[in-house]
């Protein structure tokens, strides 16, 4: 059993990018889905497919890389709130993400979202993840 599951999410990702891979499978949840779909939105991924099975389910994610140097779209992913420590942020305490150049991903009382989806709808959240 995994005891974090978005670390797992994200070392999958970050593992297959390290080995090259075009396609990674991650058992599948809400919370992830929703993941999923905002590194589609922000343009970090190629595209992803939800695959039902009789159990957990499956998201496959083909992942997206640089075609002339060939460095993969994700620089670095970086879990920020974890069980054993879990970081809040009002709307105004958001941190820029290298600049500006990067997403946070904030789980709020309306869903998850980027942090600047959520501090255009002016809600707080526990701050999952920073991705650039």
């Amino acid at each position: 059993m995994v005891t974090d599951p978005i670390a797992d999410f994200l070392t999958r990702v970050r593992n297959a990018q390290m080995a090259n891979h075009r396609i990674v499978e991650i058992p599948a949840s809400n919370l992830k889905k929703r993941i999923t779909e905002i590194l589609y939105n922000q343009g970090y991924i190629l595209k992803y497919k939800f695959e039902e099975d009789n159990k957990q389910g499956l998201i496959k994610i083909a992942l997206k890389y640089d075609p002339t140097s060939k460095q993969p779209a994700i620089k670095a992913l970086e879990r920020i709130s974890r069980p054993g420590l879990r970081q809040y942020a009002k709307p105004e305490d958001f941190k820029r993400v290298k600049n500006g150049l990067g997403i946070a991903i904030v789980s709020t009382s309306k869903g998850v979202m980027t942090d600047k989806e959520a501090k255009a709808q002016n809600v707080g959240g526990e701050v999952l993840c920073y991705i650039y």
